[in-house]
């Protein structure tokens, strides 16, 4: 069986997932605003964090509900609190999907998967 990858397309404000050739899932995400870009490259993930929908008596998590970092320190996949930023550039340079996307993506891939960023 082939290995799950991950392919952005910042064109195209979408995350696809590949297992070999085959795609598995695609998702809408939102990316770097002008100023701060989402970078391109290849890159692996590194580490899956997972956050509570809410703490109590504080604000639900910037990350949504899921952050996995990846191999460009600073940079990751995360989730939302903000959903209607999906589609747009308003990030300071990660990748957002909805909390529910990123859950699926992440129980899809595991730390070493390759992930590759491109314009």
């Amino acid at each position: 069986m082939d290995l799950p990858r991950i392919y952005v397309s910042l064109s195209k404000r979408r995350l696809y997932l590949y297992e070999g050739n085959l795609l598995i899932r695609s998702y809408p995400i939102g990316i770097g605003k002008i100023l701060t870009r989402t970078p391109i490259g290849n890159y692996v993930i590194i580490n899956k964090v997972p956050y509570p929908y809410s703490r109590p008596g504080g604000p639900l998590s910037p990350y949504g509900t899921l952050w996995m970092g990846l191999s460009r320190p600073g940079y990751g996949i995360h989730g939302t609190n903000r959903p209607s930023s999906i589609g747009k550039m308003v990030s300071r340079g990660c990748i957002r999907m909805f909390n529910q996307h990123v859950e699926d993506l992440g129980r899809r891939v595991g730390i070493g998967t390759s992930v590759m960023i491109r314009p």
